[in-house]
C-alpha cells in the first residue's frame, strides 16, 4: 500500500501563496504513486518518503513559478505560457508545474529514453492535456528551429554549472523571456561567473531568490535570466562542448 502524501495546504499558502485544489491534490497523489511504482524498475529516485517527496519534488518544482504570480520585475506574458522544462528526468519540475498550472503548455525534455518513457506513461495516467514529453540532447534542441526562441519561459533544475544551464536554455528563450535555474547553494561568486556567461547569450540576471524548504529548512535559490536580444547562432555548441569548456 501506497502511503498519502500529506496536503500541506497551510504550507503551501504560506510560503509560495498559493494552495493545490482537490484536482491538484489527487493528481499529486497519482504522481506520488506513479514515481514510487517506476522507481522499482528504473531508480528515479532516492526521493521516496512522502514529506521528503512533497518538499523535494512538489513545492520545489513551483518554488520557482509561484514568485512570477507576486514579483512584478519577473512579467511574463499572460496565460497560455508557453514552458519547456530541459533535463527533466523523472517529469520534475515540469509535471508538478503543469498539474500547477493547466492552462500553460509544457515541454518536457530529457536526453534519457527510459525517463521520457516513465514521463509520457505517467502524463497519460494523470490525464494531463498540457504537455510533451521529447528524448533530445539540449545543446541539439536549442538549435532546432522549430523550438529555438519558442517559449516564454524556460526550466532547468541543477544538471550542471550555472553558465552550462544558462547555454541550454536561453536559445529556447523568446526575447523578452525568462529562464529559471534552481539551485541550492549560492554564492557571489557564482554570481560573478554566470553574469558574464549571460551576457554573451543576449540576456542577464533579473532576480536571485533564496528560501528556506518549509520542512528541512536548506535554503534554495532561484535564479531568473531575462532574455533581452537574440543569441548568436553558434549557441548552444556542440553535444558536449558546453560542459566540457563552459562560458
Amino acid at each position: 500500500m501506497i502511503e498519502q502524501l500529506p496536503a500541506m495546504l497551510d504550507l503551501w499558502q504560506a510560503t509560495l501563496q498559493w494552495q493545490p485544489g482537490d484536482r491538484q491534490l489527487t493528481q499529486f497523489q497519482k504522481l506520488y504513486e506513479a514515481i514510487i511504482i517506476g522507481n522499482r524498475k528504473h531508480n528515479l529516485t532516492r526521493i521516496t518518503t512522502p514529506e521528503d517527496f512533497w518538499e523535494k519534488h512538489l513545492w520545489d518544482s513551483l518554488l520557482g513559478v509561484a514568485i512570477l504570480n507576486t514579483e512584478d520585475k519577473l512579467a511574463i506574458p499572460d496565460s497560455p505560457r508557453q514552458v519547456i522544462d530541459i533535463g527533466t528526468g523523472a517529469g520534475f519540475p515540469g509535471l508538478p508545474v503543469a498539474i500547477a498550472n493547466p492552462d500553460w503548455k509544457l515541454t518536457l525534455v530529457d536526453s534519457t529514453h527510459k525517463k521520457i518513457a516513465f514521463v509520457e506513461k505517467t502524463i497519460a495516467q494523470l490525464g494531463l492535456k498540457n504537455l510533451y514529453a521529447l528524448v533530445e540532447r539540449a545543446e541539439t534542441i536549442g538549435r532546432d528551429p522549430h523550438y529555438r526562441e519558442s517559449y516564454d519561459l524556460a526550466l532547468i533544475r541543477a544538471v550542471g554549472k550555472p553558465s552550462v544551464c544558462a547555454e541550454y536554455i536561453l536559445p529556447l528563450v523568446k526575447v523578452g523571456g525568462l529562464a529559471i535555474l534552481y539551485r541550492g547553494h549560492w554564492e557571489e561568486e557564482d554570481t560573478f561567473n554566470l553574469e558574464s556567461a549571460v551576457s554573451e547569450l543576449g540576456s542577464k540576471i533579473e532576480l536571485i531568490h533564496a528560501q528556506k524548504t518549509p520542512i528541512t529548512e536548506s535554503i534554495r535559490h532561484c535564479i531568473y535570466l531575462r532574455k533581452h536580444s537574440p543569441i548568436a547562432h553558434k549557441y548552444p555548441r556542440a553535444v558536449g562542448v558546453p560542459n566540457q569548456k563552459p562560458l
